[in-house]
């Protein structure tokens, strides 16, 4: 009974040290609570999030105040045809002492930091693409034979454009895979705009300011994991990624008309782990169905693809997913 005590209090004093980190955050990145959560989520998890939206809508600005909320060092890459691993990881270069000795000496890339913006990371080759699998995966990197750790915590905070494909290379399903979460960045509603407007354009603009730091980080991802989960949330999950498998015999027709393939186990770990932090973003010490519903979306959409047969009739993953979970959700609360 103490422990359970000690856990509510813990998860408590987080939940409060998350709202002020929310306030600090929109002091510089203004509305789009959907997504300053869905980053908080991805954060607390200890995974890493894909941002997806048209260039302006503040997604530079939003990793950049996380990383000083968080209390996290922060370095950006710009992503570009041209560069090469070595540029993400760095190198060894040959250095002459004073007395005529030679020696290599490793010069650390960008990716050693706590939390790294990819910047349009589609836009880099399939080659430099596979130097980030291992950092995201091990959260370590392999150079010349040489195990070298990363920041801890890692995250990886990649924004992609929607819209602009000439010159781009697709991520790879696996690489997909590794983002715990993909972020929609929407248009802001006229009145956030307008927010926005006279936020930005004065003389001075708010800042954020440090609320956690990278050790409160780890602890808050250790405390998330401690967090319990019903025993029909659990199920509710298991239900909810077997039936987003088109061969599967619990997919519904929907599933078996428009998806060429679906997630894996790693889709059901991640739900587990974001519908907890989304109940402890909102106040609530539990996950419930509706944690499921909400996160549902943002933990498949990337891990799912359409048949050839679906694109062509316009069908989208969003819709088949909203669907599938619908039905999980309405079934299980049945029961």
């Amino acid at each position: 009974m103490a422990d359970d005590a000690q856990l509510v209090a813990e998860m408590d004093a987080l939940g409060d040290k998350l709202a002020t980190a929310r306030a600090s955050i929109a002091n510089r990145f203004i509305g789009q609570d959907s997504v300053v959560d869905l980053t908080l989520a991805a954060l607390l998890c200890g995974g890493h999030a894909l941002l997806i939206g048209l260039p302006g809508l503040g997604k530079t600005r939003l990793v950049d105040t996380l990383s000083t909320v968080m209390g996290l060092s922060g370095n950006r890459i710009q992503f570009t045809p041209d560069l090469m691993p070595a540029d993400i990881l760095g190198s060894e270069v040959l250095e002459t002492g004073a007395d005529g000795s030679r020696t290599f000496k490793f010069i650390e890339g960008p990716i050693f930091c706590q939390l790294l913006m990819a910047d349009e990371i589609n836009r880099a080759s399939p080659r430099t693409q596979s130097a980030l699998l291992q950092a995201m995966q091990e959260r370590e990197v392999t150079i010349a034979g040489e195990h070298r750790a990363l920041g801890v915590p890692f995250h990886v905070l990649a924004t992609q454009n929607p819209i602009e494909q000439e010159g781009t290379y697709p991520l790879p399903e696996a690489q997909l895979d590794r983002f715990l979460v993909q972020i929609d960045v929407p248009y802001p509603d006229r009145d956030t705009e307008r927010d926005i407007l006279l936020a930005t354009t004065g003389v001075e603009e708010s800042e954020a300011s440090n609320v956690f730091s990278a050790q409160d980080l780890l602890n808050a991802q250790t405390l998330l994991r401690r967090m319990p989960v019903g025993e029909a949330v659990v199920e509710m999950i298991l239900d909810l990624v077997r039936a987003c498998r088109p061969d599967d015999e619990s997919a519904p027709q929907i599933v078996r008309d428009t998806v060429s393939w679906g997630p894996g186990p790693r889709a059901a770990q991640a739900l587990m782990l974001t519908v907890r932090a989304e109940a402890l973003l909102h106040g609530r010490l539990v996950p419930s169905a509706e944690d499921v519903h909400r996160m549902a979306a943002p933990v498949l959409t990337h891990r799912m693809a359409l048949s050839f047969a679906a694109r062509a009739r316009g069908e989208s993953l969003g819709h088949v997913i909203s669907q599938v979970a619908d039905q999980v959700t309405k079934v299980e609360a049945a029961a």
